[in-house]
């Protein structure tokens, strides 16, 4: 079997984790989150991220145990069982194929809004070939994108910060109440759940039993102090209502802030970080096909490894034509809720494997607050996303039910 190869170091690995979570969620999902949680918006930004942080300890230390490309998958399969590892890339592929179009259709909507689904394709297509070229081009692309984000969001905050409109006592004025910061706080988990791109590249990091732990933590503390500082800014200027009525929400954050000159700049700043988390999604969803078409689950020939680019070419050309296909005639901006619920399935699997390593008293409170918060935000978002996300797993379980059966009697 053909293995991808070893070229990432802990900074690149840190790269792409940031270039999956500093994406187009941070420019849109305040929003919906302050209209759950309101002046809970900061509670709810700390439980996402006590959540995450425990899902990423589970992740790192089954990484160092398992380093091979397929992240939750892989883990699930060896801990728990074929299909609980089955059901994990099931919900990993799925929603995140639906994460890329939404990522895609977001790069469309903020360059050129009339034509949202064509520039959409188009973005699509230039990734999916810097992702066949070679993951280190993949990751010195990333690097460039988040570095660029990165800035953006820094002259947001000081823009909002220093400006006459800022008041502290924004940030806890109006209502809040426990089931809203829990909404809230799953909806803002999708802004923190990039660092599995880290463990699903496992194969292509060098010493990964170093470098996953390492590279995870760091990029998930990164994350968590650029959202703070974003959430504070933004809320210091529009407070819980006008952030929650914002339909750009930091564009008008930094137009309330009597900066409209930046407005441009901080859709360039969306556009980007929108083509660079669906440049680490197509990048992840493609080494998770990789993984489970190796193991059968998925058509055998998308397990092909490029022998001179050391790449999945076949899963990367297959993501990127479903991914392709979904810009071009739907739009599934709406599936963030989905992919919410899909991706804290794929954590909840994750922390359960990593119960079975018995990693002593601390790993087994981390992993049992991980995994129960992972249940608890999920059936804590919006009832629809809760359903159609309880179909697609349920469909994902019948598919492999009747898989197992005719292979039984074959």
């Amino acid at each position: 079997m053909a293995e991808l190869k070893r070229t990432l170091g802990v900074s690149d690995a840190v790269v792409i984790g940031l270039g999956s979570m500093v994406g187009a969620g941070i420019f849109a999902a305040l929003g919906p989150a302050a209209g759950a949680a309101g002046a809970g918006l900061l509670a709810a930004l700390g439980l996402a991220a006590v959540v995450a942080y425990c899902n990423a300890d589970s992740s790192a230390r089954l990484a160092v145990r398992y380093p091979a490309s397929g992240g939750t998958y892989v883990y699930g399969r060896e801990r728990l069982g074929p299909f609980w590892g089955y059901l994990a890339g099931w919900a990993f592929v799925v929603g995140k194929t639906a994460s890329c179009a939404a990522m895609a259709l977001t790069v469309g909507a903020y360059v050129w809004p009339a034509h949202a689904h064509a520039v959409a394709v188009a973005a699509v297509v230039a990734l999916t070939a810097v992702n066949y070229g070679g993951v280190q081009k993949s990751a010195l692309v990333t690097r460039v994108i988040v570095a660029t984000v990165l800035a953006v969001l820094a002259g947001i905050v000081v823009a909002c910060l220093t400006s006459g409109r800022a008041d502290a006592a924004r940030l806890s004025e109006g209502d809040w109440s426990p089931s809203g910061v829990l909404q809230a706080a799953g909806l803002l988990f999708f802004a923190f759940a990039g660092y599995a791109r880290i463990a699903t590249l496992g194969e292509e990091v060098r010493d990964p039993r170093r470098t996953v732990p390492r590279a995870v933590m760091l990029a998930l503390g990164i994350a968590l102090a650029v959202y703070a500082a974003v959430a504070v800014a933004a809320l210091s200027v529009l407070g819980p209502d006008g952030l929650a009525a914002a339909t750009a929400p930091l564009a008008d954050a930094v137009r309330a802030a009597g900066h409209p000159g930046l407005v441009p700049a901080v859709r360039a700043g969306a556009a980007l970080a929108a083509t660079g988390s669906l440049l680490a999604l197509i990048l992840g969803v493609s080494r998770t096909t990789l993984a489970m078409a190796r193991d059968g689950h998925l058509p055998r020939g998308l397990a092909a490894v490029h022998p001179r680019f050391g790449v999945p070419h076949h899963a990367e050309l297959a993501v990127g034509a479903v991914v392709a296909v979904l810009a071009a005639t739907v739009d599934v901006r709406g599936a963030i809720g989905f992919s919410s619920f899909g991706v804290l399935a794929y954590y909840a699997i994750a922390n359960a494997s990593a119960w079975t390593l018995g990693s002593g008293l601390r790993g087994r409170v981390v992993t049992g607050v991980g995994l129960a918060g992972c249940v608890l935000l999920a059936f804590a978002l919006p009832s629809g996303s809760v359903l159609v996300g309880g179909l697609v797993l349920g469909v994902g379980a019948g598919v492999f039910g009747v898989r197992r059966r005719f292979a039984g009697r074959g």
